[in-house]
């Protein structure tokens, strides 16, 4: 039974979607940023104008202190301690996993309330 080209062209088509879903868009300035479908990591550089478009949001270090570290996320600055819950940032779950001389590690994530 012949198919129509359209039928063939489909999981082509289905295929090409889902790979650009699966991969959010991320750039960054003074700062690494490692994704998943529904989460990122941003290594941003200590002491740096450092800053990552992730989940379709901005993400900006602006200042550290001790373990302490305040990031901008959706436009709301959030002040972080190493080992504090998730918080709530314009719908993503920030949660400040570490603080070095040379860097700041901040995970972004889905799934906060709005």
């Amino acid at each position: 039974m012949p198919t129509s080209p359209y039928a063939r062209r489909l999981p082509v088509v289905v295929a090409a979607v889902l790979a650009a879903l699966t991969l959010p868009a991320c750039s960054s300035e003074g700062a690494e940023t490692s994704c998943g479908l529904d989460a990122c990591t941003v290594t941003f550089d200590r002491g740096a104008e450092a800053k990552a478009s992730i989940l379709g949001v901005e993400a900006r270090l602006v200042k550290t202190e001790g373990e302490t570290a305040t990031v901008e996320v959706a436009g709301e600055q959030l002040t972080l301690t190493v080992g504090q819950a998730a918080v709530d940032a314009g719908g993503l779950l920030v949660t400040l996993e570490s603080v070095t001389d040379t860097d700041v590690v901040v995970r972004i994530a889905r799934g906060g309330e709005n």
